[in-house]
């Protein structure tokens, strides 16, 4: 658990890094047309980074800080659906799904067992 949650921390901290500082490149990297207002990709930055912290605190004790990592496991659900949703409408182009394979998809699995593990140890006691 431990090590998930910090690889998960290193990953988001250098993504939203990358984001803030550079908030044109993702979508240069996969041809989309730049956002009109890069501003809110770059606070979607920032936010994904302070999870990185979020991430690397709770891997002190995933037991005890398991509402942070519950917290992350729904983004990382709930993104890939307003994704969907957004496609569907036409409001993005596919191109975007490239971000939710490395924000979302690959910690599923992991985030998920880290939450089974908690619950059969601690029931949810906060």
């Amino acid at each position: 658990m431990k090590t998930t949650l910090q690889l998960a921390a290193i990953y988001n901290i250098l993504w939203g890094a990358w984001v803030v500082l550079f908030p044109n490149h993702f979508f240069d990297l996969v041809g989309m047309e730049p956002l009109n207002h890069p501003m809110v990709w770059q606070g979607m930055g920032m936010v994904i980074g302070v999870y990185g912290l979020g991430y690397w605190w709770a891997s002190y004790n995933p037991l005890k800080h398991w509402p942070i990592v519950a917290v992350g496991f729904l983004g990382k659900l709930f993104g890939p659906i307003g994704f969907i949703l957004n496609y569907i409408n036409g409001d993005v182009p596919f191109e975007f799904i490239y971000t939710l394979i490395t924000n979302d998809f690959i910690w599923w699995v992991p985030f998920f067992l880290i939450l089974r593990n908690v619950h059969q140890k601690t029931k949810w006691k906060l």
